[in-house]
């Protein structure tokens, strides 16, 4: 049985692959940053020697919202930075044939309009909002890259996911994404009987959002086909929504009946962010899961798990 060690594996991206189906078919290490302090090399070098993976999935990382990045982007650089070239260099170092790296859609620049290829990497400025997190991105990919260049029997990849949401998200106030935080918006307002909800900016700014799940889906996939699996691959949906739809779409699964109010003093971050799933169509895979479909599960979980 192929033995995987997954980082992050707290995490939303983490829990959903461990709770898929196809997970039974592994055997999985998913240590805690209690067991394995990814800040420090050391104890990476340490853990990698004496457990031996076959394959490496690297999802941990520090995330947030635009709040949170604006708040913390030293946390959000540097934690994010160390944690990716510790496990990645580790790895190398420890013989790992093959390892997945999870980036993200904020490694493209901004202010592109049309979908965003993986050749767009580095090849424009990027959000300033999350540019912290967006450089610790772009850095672990790059050494993927570097590796496998060298090192022709490693295989070292890294899967770029568009904006998740999902069970096991976060549902605080402060932390979590915009689908998570919108839910629990619109649940306090419905309680409250609020006759509106404050929207950041004009709202038409469009996101694409995929079910976490899916990504999971995706992960299993990609394990019994990694070898023909290019460098760097886009994951998501293919088509975008304006974030005044998710509010709608969100306000529709909760019952809420109110109004919505458009706060323009809020940072709103890009314009559009939607990636070209081009690539992602020739290797083979979809996501199955629609808005509707998706918010409803998340609403679900937030009901039976967050609120109890």
């Amino acid at each position: 049985m192929v033995k995987i060690l997954l980082t992050g594996a707290r995490g939303m991206v983490g829990k959903n692959i461990l709770n898929h189906d196809k997970a039974k078919n592994y055997d999985f290490m998913n240590p805690s940053s209690k067991d394995l302090n990814l800040l420090d090399k050391s104890e990476v070098d340490k853990f990698l020697s004496e457990h031996k993976p076959d394959f490496v999935i690297h999802a941990a990382g520090v995330v947030g919202g635009i709040q949170a990045n604006i708040n913390n982007p030293v946390k959000f650089f540097v934690e994010n930075m160390l944690m990716g070239i510790n496990l990645i260099t580790a790895a190398r170092e420890s013989g790992v044939q093959q390892l997945m790296n999870m980036g993200s859609s904020c490694m493209y620049p901004r202010n592109i309009e049309h979908a965003l290829s993986e050749d767009l990497i580095l090849k424009g400025e990027l959000e300033p909002t999350n540019e912290g997190y967006a450089l610790a991105k772009v850095a672990a990919a790059r050494l993927c890259e570097y590796i496998s260049r060298e090192h022709v029997n490693l295989e070292y990849k890294t899967i770029i996911p568009c904006n998740l949401y999902g069970k096991y998200d976060k549902f605080d106030e402060t932390n979590s994404h915009m689908i998570p935080a919108v839910i629990r918006k619109f649940v306090v307002a419905v309680k409250e009987k609020s006759e509106f909800v404050d929207i950041w900016g004009d709202g038409e700014a469009r996101r694409e959002f995929m079910y976490a799940e899916d990504l999971a889906d995706f992960v299993f996939y990609a394990i019994d086909n990694f070898t023909v699996m290019p460098q760097n691959l886009n994951v998501g949906l293919g088509h975008d929504y304006s974030i005044n739809d998710y509010y709608k779409t969100i306000a529709k699964i909760t019952g809420y009946k109110g109004t919505f109010k458009h706060d323009l003093t809020k940072p709103v971050g890009m314009k559009r962010k939607l990636i070209d799933n081009t690539l992602l169509t020739e290797f083979g895979w979809k996501s199955k899961t629609d808005l509707s479909q998706g918010v409803a599960k998340t609403y679900q979980y937030f009901l039976d798990e967050i609120v109890k």
